[in-house]
């Protein structure tokens, strides 16, 4: 099936970003959100993004303009339905997730795609709850999408080979690497980063070394461009908490219990850089640790 029109539902980080990469590729993108703000937001941060890249020689000015010309908004759900693919990008809610397709369904394409940019729910189970489980996958990016390299792409058990097929050759396209996961918990990527980030935690919440100690022993001792606290606050505690939960009630194994302590700062609201504060303080000229 050959892929023109994407639709990208959300504007946030994930949602901009993967919209980005699109229409650079030379897709036509429709990004739709419940906010005007948003969408202003998210197509600002695009135009930035490409000019960064435009600056540092790895973008033409023309393929610049190009770019921003086949992204286009919308506040309507429904004007999705022409989409040959839908990239779902909400927040890591389940419930959240299930309401969009199903908004979505009445207004689709019998060919339409339908993917999902969950980090951790069951593919299957969000496939289960649409009219074409044999046309739905999880389509995982990295953050931040247009700096990496790594698509996961994860069939639920329905998905057939013609979806896998179509998808692995559109991330071929974006000049992406694509990566098969099973429909597992957490899949490849977060089911062993996300142990990692854990264990940080439980390393400060034992007291055996403070967040400065356990960035710099993972940067310096093991050759991490981030410590595993500083990449927590990048990605959003919330995330990383909703991550292990899946990983926990998943696969039924005490040693993906979430850290007290994590569950503490994201009911503080300290959710990383996004609220200005997590295991680091960012309302400063420079993060400061908080503990």
């Amino acid at each position: 099936m050959e892929i023109k029109l994407v639709g990208v539902v959300g504007a946030g980080q994930m949602g901009n970003g993967i919209a980005h990469v699109f229409a650079l590729a030379g897709y036509s993108v429709l990004l739709t959100d419940v906010s005007e703000d948003s969408l202003a937001k998210a197509l600002a941060t695009i135009e930035k993004n490409i000019e960064r890249q435009v600056s540092r020689g790895k973008v033409l000015p023309a393929d610049k303009r190009a770019a921003m010309e086949r992204i286009k908004t919308t506040l309507r759900l429904a004007d999705l339905g022409q989409c040959d693919l839908i990239i779902e990008a909400a927040t890591e809610r389940e419930t959240v997730k299930q309401a969009i397709f199903e908004d979505l369904l009445p207004h689709l394409k019998p060919t339409t795609i339908l993917t999902s940019n969950t980090s951790s729910i069951s593919i299957t189970r969000l496939a289960s709850r649409t009219d074409r489980p044999e046309k739905f996958m999880g389509f995982h990016f990295m953050n931040p999408v247009p700096v990496m390299q790594l698509v996961e792409l994860i069939r639920g058990i329905a998905t057939d080979q013609e979806t896998w097929e179509t998808l692995h050759e559109v991330v071929r396209k974006l000049g992406k690497t694509a990566s098969s996961s099973e429909d597992f918990p957490a899949f490849i990527v977060n089911r062993i980063l996300m142990p990692m980030i854990n264990e940080a935690v439980y390393t400060l919440y034992e007291g055996v070394g403070s967040v400065k100690s356990i960035d710099e022993s993972l940067k310096l001792g093991a050759n991490h461009p981030m410590g595993p606290l500083e990449l927590a606050d990048f990605i959003g505690l919330d995330t990383c908490l909703s991550i292990m939960n899946v990983l926990h009630e998943g696969l039924a194994d005490t040693k993906y219990r979430p850290c007290p302590l994590l569950t503490k700062y994201v009911e503080a609201g300290w959710l990383g850089r996004k609220t200005q504060r997590g295991f680091y303080d960012y309302r400063g000229e420079v993060p400061v640790p908080t503990r």
